[in-house]
């Protein structure tokens, strides 16, 4: 049996292969052409269409008869996300993928490195090449659910008119209902608005002087002046106490709960984000002196792309050890999520460009 890393490939033998993911996930498949793009919503196979030409979805195992696919298909997709709609994959078992020859042999095992905020994640490709077919692993994620690997494949998403709720909309979660009819040779797909990228609550006191001592230091390096925030700080503050409680150093807390998930889990969306988790200082001029200490800590903390910070630090009852959680982010905004996908459009028109291509429109 062969153990994949991202990126590797390995053949598949002629006739059935399954592929199986065990865990609290539901398993999906996209039917696509060399290009990458699905041919109508017959070419999505979930859990509310469980099969098409060549494929068979039966609870977590997916059956795969490539020479059955429809005409012109080339490739076959395998996407997990969460049975829960919406709960990220950072929170769940990390998936693993095991592929199987009839009777049962194993032909190959994959486990993508833990996702985090991702809500989607394509685990592996069974692709046609020189005559026969392929397995190719993958690990590639999606934070914005459906919506993003709709686009990726071709499937056009029309949002909803949103209502006025009163809280944040949760993440789109998968469909309950087959993709609706193609129009012009892709699918179209509705989905209520992504949640929108809340605002900033008013800024976190500042324990200890802290902000003072730290925008003196980046003042000195050239970098502006971060303010602190609530969530920043509630997150950091969340960790600190983790950290305390398991007696140790850590990204992760005993909770299986990373720092970065604290982040978003307080509702913090962030374009960028750096920290320190650290372990002795006393006071605030002590953790802010460690950290300019060390070069590669410096850089964090006098980030110039960082524009907000939360910091907290929790003792341990039992050895008397202070353990800190500093937190430095520039958030996300409608902003960088429009400059963001104007830089993507203009690399991939630069790539299509060389490969005489026409552009695709922003």
């Amino acid at each position: 049996m062969s153990e994949l890393v991202p990126g590797g490939n390995m053949p598949l033998p002629g006739g059935v292969v399954t592929v199986r993911v065990p865990g609290p996930f539901d398993v999906s498949a996209l039917i696509t052409d060399d290009g990458g793009k699905v041919r109508g919503d017959a070419d999505f196979v979930f859990y509310n269409q469980p099969s098409a030409p060549g494929a068979r979805l039966d609870g977590d195992t997916l059956t795969v008869e490539p020479p059955r696919l429809r005409a012109g298909a080339t490739r076959i997709t395998v996407v997990v996300s969460s049975a829960e709609p919406g709960t990220p994959l950072g929170r769940l078992p990390a998936p693993t993928l095991l592929v199987t020859a009839p009777g049962g042999r194993r032909l190959a095992r994959f486990a993508p490195p833990p996702p985090r905020q991702e809500t989607v994640l394509l685990l592996a490709e069974i692709y046609q090449r020189a005559g026969g077919w392929k397995l190719r692993a993958l690990g590639q994620g999606y934070a914005d659910g459906l919506a993003g690997l709709a686009r990726d494949f071709g499937v056009d998403v029309i949002d909803e008119p949103a209502p006025s709720p009163t809280a944040p909309s949760p993440t789109p979660p998968i469909p309950t209902a087959p993709i609706p009819a193609t129009r012009s040779g892709s699918s179209s797909l509705s989905l209520p608005p992504a949640p929108a990228v809340p605002t900033a609550p008013p800024p976190s006191p500042d324990p200890g002087g802290f902000l003072g001592l730290v925008n003196s230091a980046r003042a000195a390096a050239g970098s502006p002046p971060v303010v602190l925030d609530a969530r920043l700080t509630s997150a950091a503050h969340a960790h600190a106490g983790a950290m305390a409680a398991a007696g140790r150093l850590g990204a992760e807390g005993r909770d299986g709960v990373s720092v970065h998930q604290r982040v978003t889990a307080a509702g913090y969306a962030y374009l960028t984000i750096g920290e320190h988790l650290v372990s002795g200082p006393r006071t605030p001029s002590e953790f802010v002196r460690y950290c300019l200490g060390d070069e590669r800590s410096r850089r964090t903390l006098c980030d110039p792309a960082c524009t907000q910070a939360g910091v907290a630090y929790v003792g341990d009852g039992r050895s008397g050890d202070m353990y800190w959680t500093a937190l430095w982010a520039r958030p996300l905004t409608p902003g960088d999520l429009t400059r963001t996908a104007a830089e993507v459009v203009d690399l991939t028109n630069r790539q299509r460009a060389r490969a005489g291509l026409p552009p695709l429109a922003g």
